[in-house]
């Protein structure tokens, strides 16, 4: 069985308050993006996990999707598989590409297997896994709040417009960018800005949270994205908690050079394609 457990991008993040748990309520657009990852699995006599492509440097037992692996083979006594991953998402830089990977698992799992698992079944397996995990099971442009696990589909569309994505080596701890973000309620919902402001202005109006506390700590980052913007980019922005920054530029745009001489001075990994 082979998927494409594919990168999202946020478009917008509001860091609304911190609940008494700890974890934080958020409001933030996300949209599946064409970099992907590929994950197979085959039958096997003993089971075994194995990676390649960019180096995860975690034990497999800690692989999110051996973790499905494991979890569901509890409930629905799976045989053994050969598990492979084949690492192009940058990890832990915002494109949540270790949560698209459990959730093309937990699909994969269910459709080889015939498994009678609902698509709200798959959901709540998910949210077990991490808060960005249930975006990827319908994997469709969504509103996403509370924790980032409660999904509402938004009908909209930048097929019309170049991605570039670039991480810039940089390992932004999520745990730590909360914990000093500056959480703030009272201002108009993402949504309906997105509703009402075309993509011209969205640099003006939309914005991602992290940054605040991101940029002072990190200012690569920040001139990653001034340089998006210095390159003809309509909208630029981390993603996530960061640090992989995108710049969203007109189709009729050649942006594959200006990218390419930027990064020759930086460890770093750049994408460019379009947005699902």
């Amino acid at each position: 069985m082979l998927s494409f457990p594919n990168a999202k991008i946020n478009i917008g993040l509001h860091i609304l308050n911190r609940q008494s748990d700890g974890f934080h309520n958020i409001e933030t657009l996300m949209l599946p993006v064409g970099l992907c990852d590929a994950l197979e699995f085959v039958p096997a006599a003993k089971t075994s996990f194995t990676v390649s492509g960019i180096d995860l440097d975690i034990k497999p037992e800690y692989n999110l999707c051996y973790k499905v692996y494991k979890m569901l083979k509890v409930s629905y006594s799976l045989p053994p598989l050969a598990i492979h991953l084949r690492k192009s998402i940058p990890a832990g830089a915002g494109p949540g590409g270790g949560s698209a990977d459990a959730a093309f698992m937990l699909k994969s799992l269910k459709n080889y297997f015939q498994l009678s698992i609902s698509n709200s079944e798959l959901k709540n397996f998910a949210a077990i896994l991490g808060s960005d995990c249930p975006f990827f099971i319908d994997n469709l442009p969504g509103i996403t709040t509370g924790r980032g696990e409660k999904l509402k589909p938004l009908n909209i569309s930048l097929s019309k417009y170049n991605l570039v994505i670039v991480y810039p080596g940089i390992n932004v701890n999520t745990a730590w960018a909360y914990k000093n973000s500056h959480p703030q309620a009272e201002r108009p919902s993402l949504k309906s800005i997105l509703l009402s402001e075309p993509i011209n202005n969205w640099k003006n109006v939309i914005i991602n949270d992290f940054e605040k506390t991101v940029f002072p700590v990190y200012p690569e980052i920040k001139r990653l994205k001034n340089k998006m913007y210095s390159l003809g980019a309509i909208y630029a922005s981390m993603t996530g908690s960061g640090s992989a920054v995108y710049g969203i530029f007109k189709k009729n745009k050649s942006t594959h050079q200006p990218v390419i001489d930027f990064t020759q001075n930086f460890s770093c990994f750049a994408w460019q394609g379009t947005i699902q």
